[in-house]
């Protein structure tokens, strides 16, 4: 029973990441590949919030539609959790992973201490990555200018962080328990993969990300609250992303 019973959370797994960032994962090794096949990767560019149509409200209407079905794998995460709660089980999904405003001071008071840790040395290693070759030019945003530009921006990272923090920390850190692997185990496996989906990017930010990783995933397991997580991710991608948008082009970044 218990064999069966782990073949079926590992399927389940292999589900959540076929139609999530392990999807993302090997298209990125993929265009990886032919980024390198073609030139230098300092010579290719990687842009993270591309317009996705000429006419304004079809590109609005493309952005929405597009962070509304990434989160749906979320949704799916906390339905497979729920289905397997106990019945004696008093916690929700949403707090088995600590994905709630039961603390936002605290939340965001570490969200903002996490964000401040990991967005300086990122800032060094994407220059260094760049000076020795293996980093891509990254443009935060793409998007012309609109009046929903911002606010679509900040939607658009807010989706990132909710769907990496929750699945490649939170739920496959409480499937890998699940499955008898150790901690340290588990955390290598989390953070290996949230470097492999920014490989598109180049080996700087794979590197990057991955760090990043071990350091969210070893905080989670300490805390069991990925919401601090969230708040700081989210936090470092609006400021690329709006900032880029609203100042990046006059000073000549990207």
């Amino acid at each position: 029973m218990l064999v069966a019973s782990t073949r079926r959370l590992r399927a389940e797994v292999l589900i959540v990441l076929g139609l999530s960032l392990g999807q993302s994962a090997v298209y990125s090794v993929v265009q990886l590949l032919d980024k390198v096949s073609r030139a230098p990767l300092a010579q290719g560019t990687s842009t993270l919030n591309a317009s996705r149509n000429s006419r304004e409200y079809f590109d609005l209407t493309y952005q929405l539609l597009d962070i509304v079905f990434a989160l749906v794998p979320v949704v799916l995460v906390f339905y497979f959790l729920a289905q397997q709660r106990a019945p004696s089980e008093q916690e929700s999904a949403f707090e088995r992973l600590g994905f709630t405003l039961a603390r936002p001071g605290r939340d965001l008071l570490q969200g903002l201490g996490l964000a401040a840790l990991i967005g300086i040395p990122s800032l060094g290693l994407y220059a260094a990555g760049r000076a020795m070759g293996i980093t891509t030019a990254i443009i935060p945003s793409a998007l012309d200018s609109y009046w929903w530009t911002v606010p679509v921006l900040i939607l658009s990272a807010v989706r990132h962080a909710i769907v990496e923090e929750v699945i490649v920390v939170g739920y496959l850190l409480d499937r890998f328990g699940k499955f008898g692997w150790s901690t340290p185990l588990a955390i290598g496996l989390s953070a290996l993969l949230r470097g492999s989906y920014h490989l598109y990017q180049g080996f700087g930010p794979f590197i990057g990300n991955a760090v990043m990783g071990l350091v969210f995933a070893w905080l989670y397991s300490r805390s069991k609250r990925v919401m601090p997580l969230v708040v700081a991710h989210a936090l470092l991608d609006i400021v690329a992303f709006v900032g880029f948008s609203l100042f990046g082009k006059a000073v000549g970044l990207g």
